[in-house]
């Protein structure tokens, strides 16, 4: 066994993701799912977990990772994606589509969490551009609690 396997504790995940176009009502979906809180080098973390049918990206595996001042997501399975969020600036992302691998721009307009091997709390809320017109405006709210395994007899 590895040490990154050693170190992958078990998480509950309340998920809520929004998207805002102009002209439309926001889109929202919460979602609570299980998932692996992984503690990389200093200060560094790994959140991830399945997506499901719910969110349309069914067989994909998506991965927070903390790096400092920036947050990667990648997603990797039936969709395929990396998104650099980084508060205050603008990253140019890869997003693979059914169509083809389109150049997004990230721009950051807030990054905050609170996360630790307990669990805690990370809020972003960005906007996606292409060709640089800024085609909608997104966030994502995420509780994470550590997940309390019982025996298999139930509590003692």
């Amino acid at each position: 066994m590895t040490s990154i396997e050693t170190n992958k504790l078990p998480v509950l995940l309340t998920i809520r993701s929004e998207q805002r176009y102009e002209d439309t009502e926001p889109d929202s979906i919460e979602l609570m799912t299980e998932g692996t809180l992984v503690l990389t080098g200093e200060n560094g973390i790994v959140l991830s977990y399945q997506e499901s049918e719910l969110t349309g990206l069914e067989g994909t595996t998506t991965a927070f990772e903390i790096q400092g001042p920036q947050v990667i997501l990648t997603r990797k399975g039936n969709v395929n994606s990396q998104m650099v969020f980084e508060e205050g600036k603008q990253h140019t992302s890869l997003y693979e589509t059914p169509f083809g691998e389109l150049a997004i721009g990230i721009q950051t307009s807030r990054l905050r969490h609170s996360l630790t091997e307990r669990g805690g709390l990370m809020d972003i809320q960005y906007s996606i551009s292409v060709d640089h017109s800024v085609t909608g405006r997104n966030a994502f709210k995420i509780r994470v609690r550590r997940k309390h395994e019982f025996r298999e007899n139930g509590p003692s």
